[in-house]
């Protein structure tokens, strides 16, 4: 049964097959109503406080455009979000002016983007509403305003300095983090690479409240998956009437960053005929919005980051050369988090720290036992991943400590079956060497402590699963050396 704490979330589309698809991907983060009409989704809305809504685009009697509209002009709080598999840039850029979305998600989507696309959500629907709280409650003045802006600006300014960025002292991001301090204070681009989840955005806003900008915008612009015509009429902005759906003037981040930092992420997505107009603007300063036929001077640094290698894309012909070097003047790498293990434990207690607080929970911590299995998983999904596990594991928890037991099956498995796992003994390192008994060996010990850890090291629970008497397990453990106290303390 779904926590009632838990942000709501409706999800309105006619195919119940995808319906069911969100719901099973969303519902341990959020409490998940549906919809497969509109009539059913403004009775939910009308009944129930809704933080945010996710429409289809096509749907049979109207188009998720134009029921979003209806939803801004009767629920105005409720945030909006499109998801379609049809990318006709008119209909989005319809739907940002009339609609008033927040975002637009691409299909097929992806489970950990379309999750974190909607925790954000969420929290800007917290701040709006406690934006309105504190307008009502202090009558806020101009001078309260400059006060907030002032404390405000020193909380980012703390938050997101460097020596914030948790990691161990024998981390590779010691060095990087150096590196960056030194080159903050100068209007040079960098270009930030490395796998999704790995912490790119983090570094970047580092930079900007490192540098002489910090009291000036920080915008951020996710350029993948993005028609050119959105993407330019998100950066540059466009007049009235420029195209079909342009009802009103619109602003683009690069004149509201003015002063201030963009961060372009997934820089390596974008189309040529948008990196020729990117690469325009990067060498005159100069911006012009769709429809007009003025040009406007904008002061911005730029920060761009990829999950893509840049170098081969301007090889094979995908990315333009002289705009790689322009974005490319420092090029700065972050390293998957399996390339730094050291940081794990690290991070994982600093994020069980931030949760801990935001969902009113207390524990003790990690269990040495949970630590060994996290620092010994591969983390394909980087930090984003090994936060969701974290969060996941605080929920679930009803001791005093987080124990292995509570991860999930993957990460357990994963960890278990490595070849790195460095908590069975040696003879059991390398599973491509040696004869088949020995490699089904190492295969036998590795699928003995997963099931155990799992069971919690009840020998009776986990000899029922694996078929086996107390007394065989017992053999079995002894001859392959898994005794918990020496696995835990490893």
């Amino acid at each position: 049964m779904q926590s009632s704490r838990l942000p709501i979330v409706l999800v309105v589309d006619d195919e119940p097959m995808s319906l069911q698809a969100m719901r099973r991907i969303l519902e341990e983060d959020f409490t998940v109503l549906t919809a497969e009409n509109v009539a059913d989704a403004e009775r939910v809305l009308s009944e129930i406080p809704v933080q945010v809504v996710v429409s289809d685009q096509r749907m049979p009697d109207i188009t998720g455009t134009e029921f979003l509209t209806k939803v801004r002009q009767q629920w105005p709080d409720v945030i909006r979000i499109i998801i379609s598999a049809y990318t006709d840039p008119q209909d989005l850029i319809k739907g940002i002016n009339e609609a008033g979305i927040y975002n637009f998600i691409p299909k097929p989507w992806q489970p950990e983007h379309l999750i974190l696309t909607l925790q954000n959500a969420v929290r800007l629907h917290a701040l709006q509403r406690e934006n309105e709280l504190l307008n009502v409650e202090l009558k806020v003045t101009a001078p309260q305003v400059d006060d907030q802006l002032k404390r405000k600006r020193a909380e980012l300014k703390n938050r997101h300095h460097f020596d914030n960025i948790v990691c161990a002292e024998q981390s590779p991001m010691k060095g990087i983090c150096e590196h960056v301090a030194r080159i903050a204070p100068f209007d040079i681009p960098v270009l930030v690479t490395g796998e999704s989840g790995t912490g790119k955005e983090l570094i970047t806003r580092a930079i900007h409240y490192s540098s002489h900008r910090a009291d000036k915008p920080f915008v951020t612009e996710n350029c993948g998956a993005m028609p050119v015509q959105l993407l330019e009429s998100e950066l540059f902005g466009h007049t009235r009437g420029a195209f079909t759906g342009a009802t009103s003037e619109r602003i683009g981040l690069l004149e509201q960053a003015d002063g201030g930092t963009v961060f372009l992420d997934e820089i390596g997505d974008t189309s040529l005929e948008f990196q020729v107009k990117l690469l325009r603007f990067l060498q005159e300063g100069e911006m012009r919005p769709l429809g007009s036929n003025r040009s406007r001077k904008v002061n911005v640094r730029v920060i761009s980051a990829t999950n893509r290698n840049l170098e081969e894309e301007v090889r094979e012909g995908r990315f333009r050369e002289d705009l790689f070097y322009r974005l490319a003047a420092v090029p700065l790498h972050i390293p998957p988090l399996r390339d730094r293990s050291m940081d794990i434990a690290v991070i994982a207690k600093s994020i069980l720290q931030s949760h801990m607080v935001a969902y009113g929970k207390t524990v003790e911590g990690f269990t040495q036992e949970a630590l060994n299995c996290m620092s010994a998983y591969h983390w394909p999904g980087n930090v984003r991943e090994l936060e969701n596990e974290v969060r996941r594991m605080l929920v679930m928890a009803d001791s005093a400590q987080l124990g292995a037991d509570l991860l999930s099956p993957k990460v357990l498995k994963g960890a278990c079956m490595e070849n790195f796992d460095d908590t069975l003994p040696e003879m059991f390192d390398e599973l491509d060497d040696g004869s088949l008994k020995q490699r089904v060996e190492i295969l036998e010990a590795r699928i003995l402590k997963e099931t155990l850890i799992r069971h919690r090291w009840n020998k009776s629970k986990a000899a029922l699963e694996l078929g086996l008497s107390r007394v065989g397990l017992r053999a079995k453990l002894e001859r392959y050396g898994l005794d918990q106290d020496k696995l835990n303390h490893s």
